[in-house]
């Protein structure tokens, strides 16, 4: 009997993750939810009736969505999660996979907050440490989450001024709104040595549950370690890393 009461546990959670799937896209009937999780419609109707009656599941016109429980249960996990310590893991596995520093920033516009740092092997000397602000435009954390926020922000963060923190520091408003533009294309940021002499940073973005930005993740080092030649595999680690976050806020 237990294990019969654990297989059917079993496969209603998978009719609760088939139906997840399903909603952003209008629902899934009946016999679609039946196929996906490999039982017989008879069964699937079986388990989904106790989802329903915890409000987990609604039907709307033969269609079966999440229900108004689901929503009470993801919020609670979401008000639980400690951004930094949920991030951790990742960070750690892209200062394996670099060799370099990597950070975990929030926005407090028109600057960026760093509320991680793990140093790599070298331990660079560098201005980011925990508590630490940076202004968005000329860091690739800022450039990250820009790229992906309300266009008011961008306005604001503009209207602020883009001062030069280098000479490499792109100062036109039209410059800077093309490169948020080839950030969007490419998934990931580039700071080239214009926040900081001999520090160059590629970021990624980190988004939650609504698919809105809220924060970033980047890897920074010296300039002689972190070439250009480098930029795309370690814009492909960090979109990674941004991304097992994401995933860990609900918005993979």
């Amino acid at each position: 009997m237990e294990r019969n009461n654990s297989s059917s546990l079993r496969r209603g959670i998978a009719l609760l993750d088939a139906v997840a799937t399903a909603t952003p896209s209008g629902g899934a009937t009946l016999t679609e939810l039946a196929a996906a999780v490999g039982v017989h419609k008879s069964s699937a109707l079986r388990l989904l009736a106790p989802l329903a009656e915890a409000g987990l599941v609604r039907v709307e016109a033969g269609r079966h969505l999440l229900g108004p429980r689901a929503a009470q249960l993801g919020r609670g996990y979401l008000d639980s999660v400690d951004l930094r310590a949920l991030a951790q893991p990742a960070l750690r596995r892209l200062v394996e996979e670099t060799g370099e520093s990597v950070h975990l920033v929030l926005p407090d516009l028109p600057d960026m907050v760093y509320i991680d740092k793990i140093d790599g092997p070298g331990r660079v000397r560098m201005n980011s440490y925990v508590g630490s602000r940076q202004p968005a435009h000329s860091t690739g954390v800022g450039r990250a989450y820009l790229a992906f926020a309300d266009p008011r922000d961008v306005d604001a963060v503009v209207g602020h001024g883009l001062a030069a923190r280098t000479e490499r520091t792109v100062t036109e408003p039209a410059a800077f709104r093309a490169e948020l533009s080839a950030v969007r294309e490419r998934g990931y940021a580039v700071d080239d040595i214009e926040n900081e002499p001999d520090i160059r940073c590629v970021a990624a973005p980190v988004f939650d549950h609504d698919g809105a930005v809220v924060a970033a993740v980047s890897v920074a080092g010296l300039a002689t370690r972190v070439t250009p030649d480098r930029f795309e595999r370690l814009g492909e680690q960090v979109v990674a890393a941004g991304r097992a976050v994401s995933d860990q806020l609900g918005g993979g």
